[in-house]
């Protein structure tokens, strides 16, 4: 059976050649992830365009995420590049201090409005939490802190509130101008770095959409007002097409303990409101050296698995590491091997709410009848826009869900949906009868079906329309 849960690989030096990005799709990547943290336009560009390249000379559909960078709350440099801090030292963060003049009693900050979003008492996590500073007095653009746990820090370390707070935009003129990128690319999904409510996802897709983006939104749950109360989180989820448990930055503002409990949440509450979710940070971080993962590593990738996560994503894994074809190699593994769990393939029907549409209507029920019915060998779904094959997929089954389009774009996307596997179908027919005699065709002619196959068959007697998903079919392949 093939896997379900999707793999993103984000890209980097260790994997920006073509054969390296030919042997990540062989191994297993879904989805490539353009870090607009590093590279210019053209590099991207040049990346994009040999992703797209590859994938159709394997015969794959395969999915671009844009990660933009977000705001950079940093400390900047040090004269040597690093110091080591005690507990109990005193040490100064200061907004106008020059770039590389850090030292042993201070360093800059890229962030200007920082001594403005802080107070004394406050504690400042800088390299994603593994410093601790106290703080015990701000004056001007100097904040003086106490070390509270001391280690190495060095350049461009990242910065963060314990309880968050920061009020930095999530987009910022970076951000923005990158839209223009993003938007020549036809980039299949956004990732929008550090929103603290929905109203950060509705204007950066007012801002999207006024530099000619149409594609799909991630919200990047990171910030601990994202996930302060229930309501936050859901008007956040709602707001985007989908979210990413970024559980690197999250982690810091909402403490380790609470993480784990926040990301179960935001897978349930994800698929509940039919979002794609994205689980990232850290999933293998071990194998950026090590050819295989930590026992730890294999347990928390199963986990997001079994949680019923869409994709997991890896970083510096595939961006840096030594070994990124390896990486997914092991992660396909993993995944497989949590995919024979019943728990994966056993329904949550939903027969306590009203569907409020005629294709989740009949995504439903088609959900429904393919898990009751003895020997079903798939779900086939006839789709314009990648709305209903979504629908079917919120549902747990261990049947394959086949979404069967001519657009080039919903074929990308079904990439980062978990349990879809998209199928190229032209539609030249009139008539319905003739469109499912045909999409038979194709899958028999694609190995998907043989003869005597039972499946399930979703289509809508509007051809090449969107949202007129309104037929359901139980058939045999002849």
């Amino acid at each position: 059976m093939s896997r379900r849960t999707k793999i993103i690989a984000t890209l980097g030096p260790a994997s920006n050649a073509p054969e390296q990005v030919k042997e990540l799709i062989l191994a297993g990547a879904n989805v490539f992830r353009l870090n607009f943290s590093h590279g210019t336009w053209d590099e991207q560009t040049q990346r994009a365009e040999m992703v797209r390249s590859i994938a159709a000379e394997c015969g794959q559909h395969v999915a671009l995420m844009a990660d933009l960078q977000g705001p950079k709350i940093r400390i900047q440099g040090f004269a040597k590049d690093a110091i080591e801090l005690q507990e109990a030292d005193k040490f100064t963060l200061d907004t106008e201090l020059d770039a590389k003049a850090g030292d042993q009693n201070q360093v800059g900050v890229l962030y200007k409005a920082l001594p403005d979003d802080c107070k004394v008492g406050d504690r400042l996590l800088l390299d994603d939490g593994r410093i601790e500073l106290d703080i015990t007095e701000i004056s001007g653009s100097r904040i003086n802190t106490v070390v509270a746990t001391g280690g190495r820090l060095s350049n461009n370390k990242g910065i963060n509130l314990a309880g968050g707070g920061l009020s930095a935009p999530a987009l910022t003129e970076k951000d923005l101008a990158d839209l223009e990128c993003v938007a020549k690319l036809n980039i299949d999904y956004l990732a929008i770095s550090f929103p603290k409510s929905a109203e950060d996802i509705e204007y950066a897709r007012s801002e999207a959409k006024k530099a000619g983006y149409h594609g799909h939104l991630v919200a990047k749950m990171e910030r601990s007002e994202s996930v302060a109360t229930q309501e936050a989180m859901d008007s956040i989820i709602r707001a985007s097409d989908a979210i990413m448990v970024a559980r690197g930055d999250l982690g810091v503002e909402i403490g380790d303990a609470q993480l784990l409990g926040i990301q179960k949440r935001l897978i349930l509450r994800a698929r509940q409101l039919n979002k794609i979710v994205i689980t990232a940070t850290q999933m293998m971080e071990s194998m950026i050296d090590s050819p295989l993962p930590t026992r730890a590593e294999v347990f928390d990738v199963a986990n997001a698995v079994l949680d019923g996560t869409d994709a997991v994503m890896l970083s510096a894994e595939t961006a840096v590491g030594a070994h990124p074809a390896k990486v997914v190699e092991a992660m396909d593994r993993v995944i497989r091997g949590a995919e024979k769990e019943r728990i994966t393939q056993q329904s949550q029907h939903r027969l306590d709410r009203k569907f409020d549409s005629t294709h989740e209507t009949i995504a439903m029920t088609a959900m429904y009848a393919a898990n009751q019915m003895e020997n079903m060998r798939a779900i086939v779904c006839h789709t314009e826009s990648g709305t209903t094959p979504l629908l079917m997929s919120r549902i747990r089954s261990g049947i394959p869900i086949y979404a069967l389009s001519s657009n080039p774009e919903t074929l990308r996307r079904m990439a980062m949906v978990r349990g879809v596997t998209a199928v190229r179908f032209d539609q030249e027919y009139n008539s319905v009868a003739e469109n499912i005699k045909a999409s038979m065709a194709k899958l028999k002619e694609d190995g998907i079906l043989t003869e005597g196959d039972q499946i399930i068959l979703s289509i809508g007697d509007s051809i090449g329309k969107s949202g007129h998903t309104n037929t359901l079919k139980v058939l045999i392949a002849e």
